[in-house]
């Protein structure tokens, strides 16, 4: 049993005048004032310090090494798995405890982060992502020519058309355990596999998609950048739309108005556009960048004052710029006030990831994924980007995974 005392506490929705917890085994028991207990084994004065859930990203890659994603997409399996290993206990150190994979993660990574091979966070992840012949996500270089016409099928992504198709294909991902499904349903920004304005899958492609997805009491994710696709996901069923770049004000009412989820991904933008050279990105993805780092913020804008949840995730790849994770906090803090990107960074990344009132959460029952943190995030978000610095306790599932009190 753990209690932690003298704390200031943010419950993943509001700052609370109680600043005491008691955690027994890996539950919060018992969130109070001053709190004492007979059993407890170790006690812990925050000394007036900011306690909160772990933080969740729910846009996150653990598959994808680098930028170049042709590579990525191609890497031995073993190889994938030990960068991914490394990504993760990486994660784990700044402060996220849980993440939801958006393509590529996949059972064994479940399976060992469970038994503790590998020391990350919770993991939630969708299988491979789900792309049509010549879309966002298909792999294949344009000269590159298939003598078997095989589907392309990668370390991160897999082609599939038709209804029939798109319907085994998800059922296949959901017997390997996948947690949710995810879709393309425009172009990307970092890529020119496709058009950033095209619409991918017809209608009936989708609705298999999501009418699966519904049987096994999860749901689609769809990478969608444009306001056109982004409608699209609404009408079509689509729980959570990734990116969002080119929300307008009308469809981010419409969003409001059917409960849909936007996870804007601000990070990847920033640093593809401050290292798009180093990267090696040619001047038509640079030119699609720019595009969307100049509607991104306005998007935000519309999708906040429409009263849409947004959630929050980084959407980056590589060990290096991953460092950077935590600055997608102080980037949607430039839009929207501290405790509002707070809560998309807890409770309601919780809700997207079907955990409502499990994670992201400081509550009787939730799980004990804890941080203790320098300084005040509800003033300064960019303590955030060089988290790890700033951990002061780290807890994930009732464990203390490190602590600088005594």
């Amino acid at each position: 049993m753990i209690i932690i005392n003298n704390a200031r506490i943010f419950d993943g929705e509001k700052e609370l005048e109680e600043n005491s917890i008691i955690i027994d085994n890996n539950i919060i028991k018992e969130v109070g004032c001053n709190l004492k207990s007979s059993n407890s084994i170790n006690i812990i004065n925050a000394k007036g310090n900011f306690l909160m859930p772990g933080l969740i990203d729910a846009h996150f890659h653990a598959n994808t090494p680098s930028y170049d994603f042709y590579t990525s997409d191609r890497m031995p399996p073993s190889l994938i798995a030990a960068h991914a290993a490394q990504i993760l206990t990486g994660v784990l150190k700044r402060g996220y405890t849980t993440i939801r994979d958006a393509g590529g993660g996949d059972i064994g990574l479940k399976l060992a982060l469970d038994a503790k091979l590998i020391e990350g966070p919770r993991f939630f992840y969708p299988g491979k992502a789900i792309t049509q012949t010549g879309g966002h996500g298909d792999m294949r270089r344009k000269d590159f020519f298939e003598p078997c016409g095989c589907a392309y099928s990668g370390n991160i992504t897999q082609v599939v058309d038709g209804p029939t198709e798109m319907r085994k294909a998800i059922r296949e991902e959901f017997r390997k355990g996948a947690n949710h499904i995810k879709i393309f349903l425009s172009g990307g920004v970092s890529t020119n596999l496709a058009p950033l304005e095209m619409p991918h899958f017809s209608d009936d492609e989708i609705l298999v998609a999501v009418d699966e997805a519904k049987r096994r009491n999860s749901y689609v994710m769809a990478h969608c950048h444009t306001d056109e696709g982004s409608s699209r996901c609404v009408d079509l069923g689509v729980r959570s739309i990734e990116h969002g770049s080119l929300i307008k004000e009308k469809t981010a009412k419409k969003i409001k108005e059917h409960n849909v989820y936007v996870v804007p991904t601000l990070s990847a933008g920033e640093l593809i556009a401050e290292r798009a050279k180093e990267l090696g990105l040619n001047d038509e993805t640079i030119k699609k960048v720019k595009e969307v780092n100049n509607a991104r913020d306005k998007a935000v804008e519309y999708c906040s004052n429409a009263g849409v949840k947004l959630g929050l995730g980084c959407d980056l790849h590589g060990h290096d710029n991953l460092i950077t994770q935590g600055r997608e906090l102080w980037l949607r803090g430039q839009i929207q006030t501290p405790i509002e990107v707070m809560k998309s960074a807890t409770s309601i990344n919780a809700e997207i990831i079907q955990m409502k009132g499990k994670l992201g959460v400081i509550k009787e029952n939730a799980f004990a994924d804890l941080l203790i943190i320098k300084g005040d995030p509800l003033k300064d978000l960019s303590i955030f980007i060089e988290s790890e610095k700033n951990i002061m306790l780290l807890i994930k599932d009732g464990e203390i995974k490190s602590s600088t009190f005594n």
